[in-house]
């Protein structure tokens, strides 16, 4: 353990913690951009600097880690001074469209300026314009909104290990894009756009369907898989508008692109909301062919005696081997053991299988 002095509190902390981190187990604030705690540290925006007695010029906190005896100053009107200039900097070459910006209310650059009352810029100059926007199918790619802190493509290279983004060229060209400037072309996880702190990634699907006022927040689990991850759903006017995903729950916050973007089937009106009984087809009378499967609306009280009453038939008329049961990947591990269990135990077959071969 190491011992050190951060604004007057005295802590330990484990070899190898950064200052950033031994700040925050003091609750004390420091603020970042590019920094991301599931990430390797990057220093890349320089607005989580700090000064340490005995070095003559001011240290990222998020890259260097602690020593033993270190003295630490976190906020001091040098140092907030170089944060506004660093912060008016980065904002000198951004769009000025928070009104219409998605992220808007969740923008952690919109989120500094507020808190250090950045109105208008004394930066002027040239600022980088893309016209060109990505054809990919899921997400937005506003690279005007970019601020080169390089979360995305440590969580494309460190947690999907897909690397289809990299920073590109240099100085004031520089750019975050995919190989030879194509259109994205990848898992569409969305994990870059979950870890993005301003608009320049976004949900495609989200365009214009509402962004924090209004909408109620509904934690529930993802049905595509077994995995069970947490997300939470972004309702507004009973309709789904994005999905996200916390980073306390188990999953930390990553999702696959079946769960970010697959979830338009909620209201879809195709999909079925009542339980339904065929009934069974009959011979048209002047010719041999079926007519069309017909459908009922019943309650479930109906739907499962009228599904006890044909496996008792079945099971009666033609033994338990007549009747098989196939389970879904989607159920929890409790309910695929209490369903192999009733067709087991009671049609008593071990006729039974699963759908986890998508």
């Amino acid at each position: 353990m190491l011992k050190l002095t951060i604004d007057g509190k005295t802590t330990e902390v484990p070899e190898g913690t950064t200052v950033l981190e031994a700040a925050r187990m003091l609750n004390i604030q420091i603020p970042t951009l590019c920094h991301h705690p599931k990430l390797t540290p990057f220093g890349g925006c320089r607005m989580c600097i700090v000064e340490v007695k005995g070095v003559p010029r001011p240290l990222t906190s998020c890259t260097t880690p602690v020593s033993e005896g270190m003295e630490v100053t976190t906020s001091s009107p040098e140092i907030e001074d170089l944060r506004r200039t660093v912060l008016e900097l980065i904002l000198s070459d951004h769009p000025n469209d928070c009104m219409i910006c998605e992220k808007a209310g969740d923008c952690t650059l919109q989120e500094l300026a507020y808190f250090y009352g950045i109105k208008e810029n004394r930066f002027a100059g040239e600022r980088r314009v893309y016209e060109k926007r990505d054809g990919n199918p899921f997400i937005e790619r506003d690279m005007e909104k970019c601020i080169l802190c390089g979360r995305c493509v440590k969580v494309c290279d460190e947690v999907q290990g897909v690397e289809a983004i990299d920073f590109t060229y240099r100085g004031f060209k520089s750019k975050i894009c995919p190989p030879f400037e194509k259109d994205l072309k990848c898992e569409f996880c969305g994990q870059c756009v979950a870890v993005c702190p301003t608009g320049a990634l976004t949900g495609r699907m989200w365009a214009l369907r509402g962004r924090q006022k209004d909408i109620k927040e509904v934690d529930t689990t993802c049905a595509y898989c077994g995995t069970g991850c947490n997300i939470t759903l972004h309702v507004r006017a009973n309709e789904v508008i994005r999905v996200t995903s916390k980073e306390d729950k188990w999953n930390e916050g990553w999702l696959c692109v079946k769960g970010r973007f697959g979830y338009t089937f909620i209201n879809s009106p195709d999909r079925l909301t009542k339980p339904m009984i065929r009934i069974a087809p009959k011979l048209s009378a002047n010719s041999y062919q079926l007519t069309a499967n017909l459908f009922k609306e019943v309650s479930w009280d109906e739907a499962l005696d009228y599904t006890a009453q044909r496996l008792k038939e079945i099971k009666g008329k033609h033994g338990p081997d007549a009747i098989a049961g196939l389970s879904s990947a989607r159920c929890t591990t409790e309910e695929n053991y209490l369903f192999q269990k009733f067709v087991r135990a009671g049609l008593g077959t071990n006729n039974i299988d699963h759908c986890a071969r998508l």
